[in-house]
């Protein structure tokens, strides 16, 4: 069987893509990230999502990227912002440099258990202008993987870097998602890390957009008042 690496944060998108990997008959191995982040809620849910899709491997790589900050969810001095609908910029909530950094450690633990299968869960679609969710990035870092790994280099084995969204609607994700297995109700996707998701910051506006669009209700808890109206 096959091996692939997952890029899994416990959100929806990366929970959807690990069960797309799990439907192509990959055996599943996990790593999500610890490093330095806003709240751990997302990473108690990956931890949950892995067990319930019969992950063989889940990893934890702990970094402090919260050294140097410069992002609304790795510098508590910054606050998240609400969705902002007439965006002309790339939102604080950007972490620089952050899918970079994590597709390389996926490289590296690839290359150790002999996979040629990273997936990551990008879209272009219904996403918030991260310039590295974008197919040139993902093929550049692709092409820079594949030109510093020896599995690659010596053996002709190259690594492939997986988007099966980076085209899809998030509307089309859910019922995609729906139908392989996926467990929303186990995904986090708010920037806050609060008892109930706020509703109001740019990736729970898309969230709740998603389903509203997709015809089904959201199984995760909101704050009253915002449910709905995002």
């Amino acid at each position: 069987m096959r091996k692939a690496v997952i890029l899994l944060s416990g959100g929806m998108d990366s929970s959807t893509v690990l069960y797309i990997a799990k439907s192509e008959g990959f055996e599943l191995h996990a790593v999500s990230f610890d490093y330095g982040q806003r709240h751990v809620r997302e990473l108690e849910c990956a931890k949950a999502v892995a067990q319930e899709a019969g992950v063989k491997e889940h990893i934890v790589v702990r970094t402090n990227m919260d050294a140097w900050g410069g992002s609304a969810l790795t510098d508590k001095g910054i606050d998240v912002p609400e969705n902002e609908p007439h965006k002309d910029r790339i939102p604080i909530t950007y972490v620089p440099a952050r899918n970079m950094i994590f597709l390389s450690f996926a490289a590296s633990y690839a290359e150790a258990i002999g996979s040629q299968d990273i997936f990551i869960g990008v879209s272009e679609v219904d996403y918030s202008g991260y310039v590295d969710c974008r197919q040139e990035f993902i093929d550049a870092m692709e092409s820079a993987i594949n030109a510093g790994t020896v599995c690659a280099v010596q053996d002709g084995r190259k690594i492939k870097i997986h988007t099966p969204l980076i085209h899809m609607t998030k509307a089309a994700e859910i019922k995609l998602g729906l139908k392989l297995g996926v467990d929303y109700e186990l995904t986090w996707t708010c920037y806050k890390g609060e008892e109930l998701a706020c509703g109001t910051c740019d990736s729970c506006t898309l969230r709740l957009k998603a389903f509203r669009e997709a015809g089904y209700e959201d199984p995760i808890p909101y704050q009253a008042a915002s449910r709905g109206e995002s």
